[in-house]
């Protein structure tokens, strides 16, 4: 589902500035995989997710998405592929629209998007029995502005809107580090549901080794814009949070045992 090569991505190349993010990294993900992925600040972690995503363009290497070349696409033409949620709540949702006027725009994704013919009664329901998996009571709301959200309801949204259309691929890029402990809980836990329940391949970056052991059936672990360690299966399930440290640790690599690192 997800075939990177040999990707390699450089910024501010020729300068004082210059710094290598992405160092020959290569990753296979298999259909249904769901891959935690830990590194210090600096490892290459968002990198590598901007570079799926088509952010930026990659240097060297290629990009495979169920079996499409995407290398040289723009990062439109990649979000029919994609769905995403970020760190900060505020990103992936209007703020000024109605909960159920974003459920239509990501339910359009893909086709032209516009709200000028309304919302059908049809769709409407779609969206309540959608929002009822999320157990928020955000059915009962659907005319509220997204903006009256708390913190938590609004990842939980994001997070729905992101895999409404089953995409190809979903990204992670820490999406409960702003999150308070409790709610960041109760958004994984949905995130498991869905990712289960629809068997999506999925990335996610966290800073927090238990949850990124807890979580998905594979962990990587990236320093200096490389994987430096892969578990699956058995292996994964048998990490403690130490097996992690000593493995930042043999990477030579304390810069990356960030405060955050070491308090999760």
């Amino acid at each position: 589902m997800l075939d990177l090569k040999d990707i390699s991505k450089t910024f501010h190349a020729g300068t004082v500035n210059e710094k290598t993010a992405l160092d020959g990294l290569s990753l296979h993900l298999n259909e249904g995989d769901f891959v935690t992925v830990i590194g210090g600040n600096g490892a290459g972690k968002s990198t590598m997710l901007n570079a799926v995503a088509g952010v930026w363009p990659v240097d060297e290497g290629t990009i495979e998405i169920d079996g499409v070349n995407v290398t040289k696409f723009p990062e439109y033409k990649r979000a029919s592929y994609l769905g995403r949620v970020f760190q900060d709540p505020m990103n992936g949702t209007a703020a000024t629209m109605q909960i159920e006027e974003n459920m239509a725009l990501a339910s359009r994704r893909g086709k032209f998007r516009s709200l000028r013919k309304g919302i059908t009664s049809k769709e409407r329901e779609f969206y309540r029995e959608q929002l009822k998996t999320l157990g928020l009571g955000l059915e009962d709301r659907m005319t509220s502005k997204v903006g009256l959200l708390s913190g938590g309801q609004r990842q939980a949204l994001t997070l729905l809107m992101a895999t409404l259309k089953r995409p190809r691929l979903l990204l992670l890029d820490e999406h409960t580090a702003a999150l308070d402990p409790k709610t960041a809980a109760k958004v994984l836990e949905l995130t498991d549901q869905i990712v289960q329940r629809d068997r999506l391949t999925t990335l996610m970056i966290t800073h927090n080794m238990k949850d990124a052991i807890t979580h998905g059936n594979r962990l990587i672990m990236m320093n200096a814009g490389k994987i430096i360690f892969d578990a699956s299966g058995e292996e994964k399930k048998r990490l403690t949070v130490q097996d992690l440290l000593v493995k930042f640790e043999e990477a030579g690599g304390e810069d990356a045992l960030s405060d955050r690192m070491i308090l999760a």
